[in-house]
C-alpha cells in the first residue's frame, strides 16, 4: 500500500470512518505527483512553468477561435447547453469522432470496431476500461516511464499489480523484447497499457518499432489472451518523418482473435479543449459481432451511469458545432502543431550545447507530444525539482524521484534555451 494512503488511514483510525472503508477506499490517496507539483509551481514558478500538459502562448491556452466565438448570445438553443447529454455522449459527436479517427488513421478504413463512447475526460475512460477488464489481483504490463495516474487507477483503485519493463533498451530504442517478455510472464491473461506519444518522455515509435510491437503482440496472442489499452492522449503531435503517425489501435483492431483492444483518447489535447473534459473509449477486436459491441457499450454505459451519470453537455455541443461548422478549425490546429514543432526543434538544439554534461542529466529520446524528460542517473529528481523551483523559479515535474519531466508545451520558444541552461546549471550546483 502506498505510504500516503497509510498516512491517511492512520488519521482515519481515530474515527469510525476507517472501519467502514472498503479495500479500495483504504488504498486510495491523492498523489504528490504531476497535479500537486503543478499547483506548487503555479505559486512559485514565476519565470518558467514547464509542469502541466497544457499548450500555452503568451500565458493563455491555445484554443479554437471558432469555439471562443461561440461565447455570445444566440449561438445555442437552451437545450444545447442546459439539458442532459445522452448516456454515452451526443450521438452526432460520437459519429463525428469515429469519422475523425478513420481520417487520422487511414489503416482503419473498412475495418470493423465499436462506436466511440463519451467520458468525462481520458482518465475517466481509462478508469472505466480498468473497471471492466482489470480484476483485482491481475497484472498490467506498463513501461517503467509512465503517467503517474496509472499507478492510482490500476494498483490503488483496481487492486492490480503493475509489471514494468524498461521502456528503452541499451541502444536507446523502444524495448519491444522487454515488453514481450513481461507479457509472457504474466500469470493467466496478459494486460498492457501503451501510451504514445509517451508521457513523460515525449517518445513515439518509428514505423519499424511499431511493426515490431504488433509482431510481438501477435506472438503473445498465440499462447494467451491479450487486453491492450491504448492511451492516445497526445495523438497527432509527431515531429519526425520516420515516426509512426497512426494509433496502434489501427493495427491491433483486427490482428488476432486473442487480442482485444480499448482505445482511450480525448478532445482535450487534440482539439485544445482541456477544460471541457471530453474523453472517448472505443473497443475493437477481430471477429467481434455487432451484438458483442452492443453489449460492451451497455457495460460501459453502466459504468458511466454509476459514476458521473452522464457527461458535460455544453462542451459536447460546442465541439460538435466546431467540427461541423468551424471555419478556422484547421488553421488553429495547424498553428498549434507549428508552434509545438518549433519549440521541439529549439529544445533539441538547446540540448546539444550540454552534450558533455549528459553524465549529469541524460535526456531520454523524444520526438513527439508535449514533453521531454531527463534521467537523473540515480540522483534525486525531487531534490532537483525543488531546487529549480526555489532558487530559479522554474517549475518542472519529478517522476518517482528518478526522472525530471519538462513540458515544453507551456514554454515560449525564445525561452527554451535559457530554461535548459538553468536546468543544467542547477544540476551542476547540486551534484558536482
Amino acid at each position: 500500500m502506498n505510504e500516503l494512503a497509510i498516512e491517511l488511514n492512520e488519521v482515519l483510525k481515530t474515527s469510525l470512518c476507517y472501519s467502514l472503508l472498503s479495500e479500495e477506499g483504504k488504498r486510495l490517496y491523492f498523489p504528490k505527483g504531476i497535479v500537486a507539483q503543478a499547483a506548487e509551481a503555479g505559486e512559485k514558478a514565476k519565470k518558467y512553468n514547464a509542469t502541466a500538459g497544457l499548450a500555452t502562448k503568451a500565458g493563455q491556452p491555445f484554443h479554437f477561435s471558432d469555439i471562443m466565438d461561440m461565447y455570445k448570445d444566440g449561438v445555442f438553443k437552451p437545450s444545447d447547453i442546459f439539458s442532459y447529454a445522452p448516456g454515452g455522449g451526443d450521438k452526432k459527436l460520437r459519429k463525428l469522432w469515429k469519422e475523425e479517427m478513420i481520417r487520422k488513421n487511414p489503416t482503419l478504413k473498412g475495418k470493423k470496431f465499436g462506436e466511440p463512447l463519451v467520458f468525462g475526460g481520458l482518465t475517466h475512460a481509462i478508469s472505466v476500461a480498468a473497471t471492466l477488464f482489470v480484476p483485482a489481483g491481475s497484472t498490467v504490463v506498463c513501461p517503467d516511464l509512465f503517467w503517474d495516474n496509472y499507478d492510482l487507477i490500476f494498483s490503488d483503485l483496481r487492486g492490480a499489480e503493475l509489471k514494468f519493463f524498461k521502456f528503452f533498451n541499451d541502444e536507446g530504442h523502444l524495448n519491444v523484447e522487454g515488453m514481450k517478455k513481461a507479457l509472457l510472464e504474466c500469470p493467466g491473461d496478459a494486460r498492457i497499457i501503451l501510451n504514445f506519444p509517451n508521457n513523460p518522455t515525449g517518445y513515439s515509435p518509428s514505423v519499424k518499432e511499431k511493426d515490431a510491437i504488433v509482431k510481438a503482440l501477435k506472438e503473445v496472442a498465440k499462447v494467451k489472451k491479450v487486453f491492450v489499452i491504448i492511451d492516445d492522449a497526445y495523438f497527432g503531435l509527431f515531429f519526425e518523418e520516420e515516426t509512426n503517425k497512426e494509433s496502434l489501435f489501427a493495427d491491433l483492431v483486427d490482428l488476432d482473435e486473442n487480442i482485444f483492444v480499448a482505445k482511450g483518447d480525448a478532445a482535450t489535447k487534440e482539439y485544445m479543449v482541456w477544460g471541457f473534459r471530453i474523453g472517448f473509449l472505443t473497443f475493437g477486436g477481430k471477429g467481434l459481432s455487432d451484438d458483442v459491441y452492443d453489449a460492451l457499450s451497455k457495460k460501459a454505459l453502466g459504468a458511466i451511469r454509476c459514476t458521473v451519470s452522464n457527461c458535460d453537455r455544453p462542451g459536447q455541443s460546442m465541439l460538435v458545432k466546431a467540427l461541423e461548422e468551424g471555419k478556422n478549425t484547421k488553421r488553429d490546429m495547424d498553428d498549434l502543431f507549428g508552434e509545438m514543432k518549433e519549440r521541439y526543434l529549439a529544445l533539441k538544439e538547446a540540448l546539444k550545447k550540454h552534450e558533455d554534461e549528459y553524465d549529469l542529466l541524460k535526456p531520454y529520446p523524444f520526438n513527439s507530444g508535449y514533453f521531454m524528460a531527463f534521467s537523473t542517473l540515480g540522483r534525486s529528481a525531487e531534490g532537483l525539482r525543488s531546487y529549480l523551483l526555489d532558487k530559479y523559479q522554474a517549475g518542472t515535474v519529478n517522476i518517482f524521484d528518478k526522472t525530471l519531466r519538462v513540458a515544453f508545451c507551456s514554454v515560449e520558444k525564445d525561452k527554451i534555451r535559457d530554461l535548459v541552461d538553468v536546468i543544467y546549471k542547477a544540476a551542476g550546483e547540486l551534484w558536482n
